[in-house]
């Protein structure tokens, strides 16, 4: 495996094919600096090259296990920019998967092309922001590895289907082992930062429209009776419910058990646990606002509005007046006003003392009538040109969510803070962010200026604020943020994304034991994408990761074919506490399997305990790291 990439999800990604899959990587970084480290505050995280030592420290020091490690034989190239030559020299012409993760996409697309052309046959993995870019890219490459492995089988006579590195042996065809996929580590994180800070739900996990949704459970109370929802994910671990507690690690022997049975679920008392429920959103995003005649109460304020009316008011009065006076036709009394408003009328000097008044007093209510016009051409032409521009947090607001930060993560959090209809603020300080857009698109307000600024949080209703989302890309900000913000409301939950683990770790603790009360989480973005990325370079589907605590449980779509732990069992024996357990059939991938029922459409979550998986069913089931390595069949190995 050969992973290429300028930032900390690089390390993550290779620690995880490392530790998790005990697979031989080939690490490719930009040189390291070895200059002081500067100040945090105003450098972007993905540029911080400084913090490039700490940040391997960090990632290699992990939980304290021997395989998270550099191992002897693995290999550490530094080269500035994935060129052919350096692609040869890291081995992509015999390697069975690439994985490009700079935080440039036209880094990543040239070096694709590169690396396809010296081998057709690799399994490419990309990070790409751009996902219209995204998908094309997909096809392309896809396109000249088929191309490529059709030419190969034509002169081999008939040897045309490789089973390939890693794959399986009822997958012949080159189409799901020469497989290209464009991932996005913002649309991996963003569901799970999205749920932290909703009301309810722990996390979340969202692929084409299916949206699930697991929830954290405390321990049930004497006589209750826990809703066990699809089934249970986890068990917390026993320092979960202690504020200095730290959150279970990877390997930590009292830390969360992921996928119990149902006698460890039974026999657990007093620890939470993690449930998995399926939340039915079937509608579309919110969709763009039509250019169409804008509403009349859009239009002007409350104020004119009032004053157009109190004047519609007196021009009925004076000619109902009119009618009283003269014994006109209502119609005619109505025209002689009108003409008396606009100063258009003769002047009624022979005309009774009653008439007389009554054009003077019209003459007065024309002269008002001149300002209140004015007034509305102008409030018409200011909505006009602010309807494009960004809207302020109404006075009213509360309830809401407040989001730092519109860079690539937190565009894609606003996205889905949207989808799910939850009211958001915005703060930004660059006005030219690439989420200022969206913000403009969808209508949400938005506050411009620097956090760390006075003011600039109460702007954003922060005291009314039901959760805070601190996604700048600098550590020190997102911190003063959430600090500031809890002296504000100390029962405000917030969620805070840090760049370096052990910073992280100490900043959750000490924030749990300030404020037991409140939610806090610290996440990382490398932790949470590079199960993900590490699933596709394995070849499979992953539909997206939920952190339980400090471990990471999978979601993954798995067909049944060349799987012995699964083809030829029930439900309930496939079934392996601790490692993985199906959870839904897609019954759309059963057309073509002689005797299957008829297909259908969607995923059936009921299944029962006895039914039999056969071949050609696809399946949705969780799985942790190594229960997922261990269901791929890859081969193991062992550090020197």
């Amino acid at each position: 495996m050969v992973v290429c990439g300028d930032d900390g999800l690089a390390h993550r990604l290779a620690t995880e094919l490392r530790g998790v899959y005990r697979e031989q990587v080939v690490l490719v970084v930009p040189p390291s600096r070895r200059t002081p480290p500067q100040p945090m505050a105003g450098r972007a995280r993905a540029a911080s090259a400084a913090l490039f030592g700490r940040m391997v420290t960090a990632v290699n020091r992990g939980t304290g296990d021997a395989d998270d490690t550099l191992v002897p034989d693995e290999r550490v190239m530094e080269a500035a920019e994935p060129t052919e030559a350096v692609l040869a020299d890291a081995g992509v012409d015999r390697a069975a998967a690439l994985a490009l993760v700079y935080d440039d996409d036209e880094t990543n697309i040239r070096a694709a092309l590169t690396a396809r052309r010296l081998n057709p046959r690799l399994r490419l993995v990309l990070r790409l922001y751009n996902r219209r870019l995204g998908q094309h890219i997909e096809e392309l490459l896809d396109q000249a590895a088929e191309l490529a492995a059709d030419a190969t089988a034509g002169h081999r006579d008939g040897h045309g289907g490789h089973g390939g590195h890693g794959g399986h042996g009822g997958h012949g065809g080159h189409g799901a082992d020469i497989a290209t996929t464009v991932l996005s580590d913002a649309d991996t994180t963003a569901p799970a930062l999205v749920a932290t800070a909703l009301v309810g739900t722990s996390k979340v996990v969202d692929a084409e429209g299916l949206l699930l949704r697991a929830v954290e459970r405390r321990p049930p109370r004497p006589g209750e009776v826990a809703d066990p929802g699809l089934c249970t994910l986890a068990l917390l671990s026993a320092t979960s419910n202690d504020p200095a507690g730290a959150e279970g690690s990877e390997d930590s022997g009292d830390g969360p058990r992921l996928l119990p049975d149902a006698e460890a679920v039974a026999a657990a008392t007093g620890r939470g646990a993690v449930v998995l429920e399926q939340v039915s959103y079937s509608g579309p995003p919110l969709p763009a606002r039509r250019a169409g005649v804008m509403p009349f109460a859009s239009l002007f304020s409350a104020r004119l509005r009032w004053s157009l009316a109190g004047l519609v008011a007196a021009v009925v009065a004076l000619a109902v007046a009119l009618i009283v006076v003269t014994d006109d036709h209502p119609l005619r009394a109505i025209y002689i006003t009108l003409l008396d408003l606009f100063a258009i009328n003769d002047p009624a000097v022979d005309a009774p003392l009653g008439r007389q008044v009554l054009q003077l007093l019209s003459g007065l209510v024309g002269l008002l009538l001149l300002p209140v016009l004015l007034a509305a051409v102008l409030e018409a032409l200011g909505t006009f040109r602010t309807a494009s521009a960004l809207r302020k947090p109404p006075r009213g607001l509360s309830g809401h969510v407040v989001l730092l930060g519109l860079g690539k993560i937190g565009t894609r959090v606003l996205t889905r803070l949207r989808e799910l209809h939850i009211p958001v603020v915005c703060v930004e300080a660059d006005p030219e962010a690439r989420g200022m857009a969206v913000a403009r698109r969808l209508r949400v307000p938005v506050v411009v200026g620097d956090v760390t600024q006075e003011g600039v949080l109460e702007s954003a209703k922060i005291h009314r604020a039901d959760a805070l989302l601190a996604l700048t890309s600098v550590d020190t900000t997102n911190l003063e943020a959430v600090l500031y913000a809890r002296s504000v409301r100390p029962d405000l939950r917030a969620v805070l994304r840090l760049y370096d683990d052990d910073f992280a770790k100490a900043v959750y603790r000490t924030l749990r034991t300030a404020h037991p009360a409140a939610l806090t989480r610290s996440r990382s973005v490398s932790h949470l994408a590079a199960p993900a990325f590490a699933g596709a370079m394995m070849g499979r589907q992953i539909l997206g990761a939920i952190p339980v605590e400090r471990r990471v449980l999978l979601f993954a779509a798995v067909v049944v074919d060349g799987h012995p732990q699964l083809e030829g069992r029930t439900v309930a024996e496939a079934f392996r506490p601790g490692a993985w357990r199906v959870l839904a059939l897609d019954t759309a991938a059963r057309g073509d399997v002689a005797g299957a029922e008829p297909p259908g459409s969607g995923l059936v979550w009921d299944l029962p305990d006895t039914y039999v998986l056969r071949a050609g069913d696809r399946v949705v089931l969780a799985a942790t790291r190594r229960g997922l390595a261990e269901l791929l069949g890859r081969r193991t190995r062992s550090p020197r």
